[in-house]
């Protein structure tokens, strides 16, 4: 044998090697200053990981198994609020967008659109649009007090949660004690689209 295929095959199986530790040390992370882990009473694991400049949260599910099978990788704005998310399956697959719209009189988060990644979903109304597949929104009292989510499925037949099983919000952030995160920047844009 040449030595390059030597050398190529020695790294192959070097490589191969590594996902399978890469892997476990996701299970095995530790509560820290920017990680957070969840237990399950059905066995399965969610681990939450945030940048240093709190600018990314990402959260991975692992089934009982220790099989990973949803990423979500959040944006945040400067006061820990999510701006953007991507969700992908267990392959790293991208399966949804989402973005979220906040109140420019106060920051208040009032609305988030899903967006499919995998199929273009046209407006039957105008082509051109696309459509979400879902639409979660708020409503504000004068107190200030969020209502329960609204949640407008574009889905036809099931309901999102029978289908994929999963609830894209954030409630509260993990990293924070689990209180609601601050207001967001009163001056941000609403979610009007991609």
């Amino acid at each position: 044998m040449k030595p390059l295929a030597i050398c190529k095959i020695i790294w192959l199986i070097l490589a191969l090697g590594w996902l399978p530790l890469h892997a476990a040390g996701d299970l095995d992370a530790v509560d820290g200053p920017n990680v957070r882990v969840m237990q399950h009473k059905d066995g399965s694991k969610t681990i939450f990981t945030r940048s240093p400049n709190n600018q990314v949260l990402t959260k991975k599910t692992y089934s009982a198994a220790g099989r990973l099978t949803l990423i979500t990788v959040y944006r945040m704005d400067a006061a820990g609020n999510p701006v953007s998310c991507k969700i992908y399956d267990g392959q790293k697959s991208e399966l949804f967008k989402v973005s979220y719209g906040y109140r420019k009189s106060d920051g208040q988060l009032v609305m988030e659109q899903m967006w499919d990644s995998r199929v273009r979903r046209t407006n039957p109304k105008n082509p051109d649009e696309e459509m979400p597949v879902q639409v979660v929104r708020y409503l504000i009292d004068p107190q200030g007090k969020r209502s329960a989510p609204i949640v407008y499925n574009l889905l036809p037949g099931k309901t999102f949660e029978e289908i994929y099983g999963s609830n894209t919000s954030v409630q509260a952030n993990p990293f924070q004690g689990g209180t609601p995160a601050k207001p967001a920047n009163p001056r941000s844009k609403p979610a009007a689209g991609r």
